[in-house]
Formats: structure tokens, C-alpha cells, sequence
């Protein structure tokens, strides 16, 4: 009876174990099923405006990367859809053309996680928008430069210091800049070097694209480390007007290394100093002198 009651629960625990696998994989499936035809009835404007817009214009000038009008004449389809796929790939082959992008942007053009669909979407929408009246209007000029009244206030870029600093924590709790990112300013701490520099990034890329950036980033690992945490439009602009003041006044600001000569500078003297005194007293006597009056005092008992 043991043994029978024994072989029973063993059985029972199979089924139920066969059941919740079961019950798991058709979760999975579902959940699958759900979530890809959501991305797939993706519009090419809104793949573009979430994965493309931070860094891209359509016919609106050069921001963090080219200006897309026109590039479905410009490159061969094959050669975008593995370009948008990964830059990096095709860099190491030695690709001319992706070859003389980075070289010009200075900057490597982070790898999209989409399919070759989704990417046709988006060119299929570049060139209608490209082709546009309204895009032709926008022309292909630069963006023009921010007029004086933009340049920030001086709260705004306290504020934006403090919040690039981690002084001040942003809204949603998101990281602080520094913790991956360093500028050379006198007045502020170094930062992380795990990212970009960014002491000059405002002139490479602007209002509009430094904003951009901060708006939508394009990179995956920002773009998890503010899943959730995205700034508002206050700590946007208070950045922005850091990033511009620490751009304009990098001239001014000493080397990074300005501390270590000066430490270099000092120790140095130190020993200059220990080796005047070390020759000055060679000719000094090796005794006591009180022992003398005493040796002289000795004698004339």
C-alpha cells in the first residue's frame, strides 16, 4: 500500500510539474505574441522619432550625426541596413564610407536593435519626409546658432553644475552625469571616464543636439541607466546651459594635469633644497661644542 501511495504522489507530482511547464510556455508565447506584433505595426515616423530623432534631422542640418534627407539616393539599401544594423562592424572591415563617417563625426554610431522591416520603415519614411514641401522649407542648412538671450542664466547654469555634479539629484532620481562623465572645469570636480568627455560637446553638437541627447538618448547604456528616470524639461535646459558655459570657458581652465606638476614643481624643490643644506653643512663641526669647553675646563684642574 506504501509503495502504491508512494508511485501515486510521484505521479501527481509529475502532472503538476508537466502542468506548470506547460502553463509557463504558453505565458511565454502569449506575452511573445502580444509584444511583437506591437512592434511591428511600429510606423516608420515613430521608429524614426524613438530611435533616430536624438541624433538626426531630415533636412534640418547635421546634429549629433548627418542629416538623413536624401540618403536613400545617396547609399545602397544593403549598405544602410547593415550600417543602421552596426556601425562598429562595419568600421572593422575597413568600409571607406563608414570609415570617413566616424572620422567626421568623431563619434561611432551605436548599433540599433532593429530588423531589417523596421529599418525599411524608416527609410521608406526619411524619403517621403525628405521629399516633403514643409522638409524642403526647413532647407538643408544648420540649425541657426541659439540667439544671446539663450545662453542661460546664471542660476541655470548653477543648477545645472550642481545637477551634473550630483549635488542636487534630478527629479526622477536618475544618476548623476559625473559618475560617467568628465568635464574640464576648475570649479568642478573630475569625472568618470567610462563615457565620453563632454567639456567641448556643445560645440560639436549644439543646442538642438545636446538637448536632443538629453531628451531621447540613442545609447543603449544611457538609455537603460534612465529607463524610467528621464529628466524634465528644467534639468534639460540647466544642462544645456552648463555644458555651453564649460565649453566657452575651457580656455581658460588649467590642464588636467596642472596638479601633478605642480606637485611634481614642489617636491621637487624639497630635494634641491635638502641637497643646499646637506653641502652648506659639510664644514660644520662633528662634536659638540659645550664638549670642547668641558675637555679645556678638565685639563686646567
Amino acid at each position: 500500500m506504501r509503495d502504491q501511495r508512494r508511485r501515486g504522489t510521484a505521479r501527481d507530482a509529475s502532472a503538476f510539474s508537466l502542468w506548470r511547464g506547460m502553463f509557463g510556455a504558453l505565458l511565454v508565447a502569449g506575452w511573445a505574441g502580444g509584444s511583437q506584433p506591437a512592434s511591428a505595426q511600429e510606423s516608420g515616423q515613430q521608429i524614426y522619432q524613438k530611435s533616430c530623432a536624438a541624433c538626426h534631422s531630415i533636412g534640418g542640418g547635421r546634429l549629433v550625426g548627418p542629416d538623413l534627407k536624401g540618403v536613400n539616393d545617396k547609399r545602397p539599401e544593403d549598405w544602410l541596413l547593415k550600417f543602421i544594423k552596426s556601425s562598429e562592424k562595419l568600421v572593422k572591415s575597413g568600409d571607406k564610407t563608414a570609415l570617413a563617417l566616424l572620422d567626421e563625426f568623431k563619434m561611432p554610431m551605436p548599433d540599433q536593435a532593429l530588423s531589417d522591416e523596421q529599418i525599411k520603415k524608416v527609410l521608406a519614411h526619411v524619403k517621403e519626409a525628405g521629399g516633403s514641401p514643409a522638409a524642403d522649407q526647413g532647407g538643408a542648412a544648420a540649425p541657426a546658432a541659439a540667439p544671446p538671450s539663450a545662453q542661460g542664466t546664471a542660476d541655470e547654469i548653477q543648477l545645472g553644475g550642481d545637477l551634473f555634479e550630483g549635488k542636487i539629484r534630478f527629479a526622477n532620481a536618475g544618476p548623476s552625469c559625473n559618475a560617467c562623465h568628465h568635464v574640464a572645469s576648475d570649479a568642478h570636480l573630475g569625472g568618470g571616464v567610462l563615457a565620453s568627455e563632454l567639456t567641448l560637446v556643445f560645440s560639436r553638437m549644439g543646442k538642438q543636439g545636446v538637448s536632443a541627447i538629453l531628451g531621447a538618448s540613442p545609447f543603449p547604456v544611457m538609455q537603460a541607466a534612465y529607463a524610467g528616470k528621464e529628466f524634465s524639461e528644467k534639468e534639460i535646459n540647466a544642462l544645456v546651459a552648463f555644458l555651453r558655459h564649460v565649453d566657452q570657458e575651457h580656455a581658460r581652465q588649467m590642464p588636467r594635469e596642472w596638479g601633478w606638476r605642480m606637485f611634481s614643481a614642489g617636491a621637487g624643490g624639497v630635494i634641491v633644497l635638502l641637497g643646499v643644506f646637506s653641502l652648506a653643512g659639510r664644514g660644520r663641526k662633528k662634536r659638540c661644542v659645550n664638549q670642547d669647553i668641558y675637555d679645556r675646563q678638565a685639563k686646567s684642574e
